[in-house]
């Protein structure tokens, strides 16, 4: 009668929630757990070998654990899964996924210019590529401040496992003097990589000028050619 007394009071519709797993911990150890709630509130827990009722758990919780105690089979098995088996298939997860867990590649990036936002801006973008693991920061800065205009693309991946990310600042173009994109990644052993728009356009500018003396140079030289060919052919006609 108390049994059917205490079943009788239960809600119906009643919910039971499990946790259960293990933790593997630095010097070959690890923490194992199995925790059953009621309603949402803790009513049970496995620890070491045996059910322990939680502090605050109803009085039928109590009859409970001592009823699974007895069950010593089920009780062995349970220990073995939980302080063995558990830690032994997270070791051997951990130890295959190694190399990629381990894995670093360092980001390339450069810095580029986008579609004119309109009359007197610039659209500045930052480029970072093939960089492992994907977690990375970039912004663009002026000095050790970080611009609130700056607009974070999505992380695009690579063929080879690696990403790609895009940043971009829509700035007047007297303010982009002092701009610069900072790229924070754990490959980079805490040293930020830093890339400046002055530096890219003067290069650019030097780029532009190169190719245009060698244009210079190559009329030239092609118009001494054709003049001292037409004085040779003039000579062997006289």
């Amino acid at each position: 009668m108390r049994q059917c007394l205490s079943l009788c009071s239960l809600p119906n519709p009643f919910e039971i929630q499990a946790s259960v797993g293990c933790t593997v911990l630095p010097g070959n150890t690890s923490q194992s757990f199995f925790q059953a709630a009621f309603q949402g509130e803790e009513i049970l827990s496995f620890q070491g070998s045996a059910w322990v009722p939680a502090p605050d758990a109803p009085v039928w919780a109590s009859r409970a654990s001592r009823k699974l105690n007895e069950d010593q089979g089920t009780r062995k098995t349970l220990q073995s899964l939980l302080n063995d088996t558990c830690p032994q298939f997270v070791r051997d997860v951990l130890e295959a996924g190694k190399s990629d867990l381990e894995k670093q590649v360092r980001p390339e990036a450069w810095l580029s210019r986008g579609p004119s936002p309109g009359p007197g801006r610039l659209l500045l973008v930052c480029h970072v590529s093939g960089f492992y693991p994907k977690p990375v920061r970039a912004m663009w800065m002026r000095g050790e401040q970080e611009q609130p205009g700056t607009q974070r693309g999505d992380l695009l991946p690579h063929a080879d496992e690696t990403w790609y990310l895009r940043v971009t600042l829509d700035v007047a173009v007297q303010e982009a003097a002092g701009l610069s994109c900072r790229v924070r990644h754990s490959s980079l052993g805490g040293q930020d990589l830093v890339l400046y728009w002055e530096e890219t356009h003067s290069s650019w500018g030097l780029i532009v000028m190169a190719v245009m003396a060698v244009l210079v140079v190559s009329l030239v030289i092609v118009g001494f050619l054709r003049c001292f060919i037409k004085r040779r052919c003039s000579y062997r006609r006289v």
